[in-house]
């Protein structure tokens, strides 16, 4: 992990500015969702962008009932052959 020499200190509500050079190089605007991670003894920040249900890809989703499905499982479910007997 590499260290970027900046150091911000919690305030009274354990709140912390992620710096803005920081949030340009990541792309992070106001109000956008961040995932918290713990690894071990490490807070992981991360930008969150939407997955789909199935294997985690954050491209070429589509909505259904309010899940995201990327479009190669989309494809994979609709070779689904459901009450067909083998």
């Amino acid at each position: 992990m590499k260290s970027t020499g900046i150091i911000r200190k919690a305030d009274e509500l354990g709140r912390i500015v992620i710096p803005v050079e920081l949030r340009n190089k990541f792309g992070i605007a106001e109000k956008d969702p961040i995932e918290i991670f713990v690894e071990g003894s490490l807070i992981i920040l991360k930008k969150h962008e939407p997955n789909c249900v199935f294997c985690g890809k954050s491209k070429e989703l589509s909505e259904y009932k309010d899940k995201l499905i990327c479009r190669k499982c989309l494809e994979g479910l609709s070779n689904i052959n459901i009450g067909s007997k083998n």
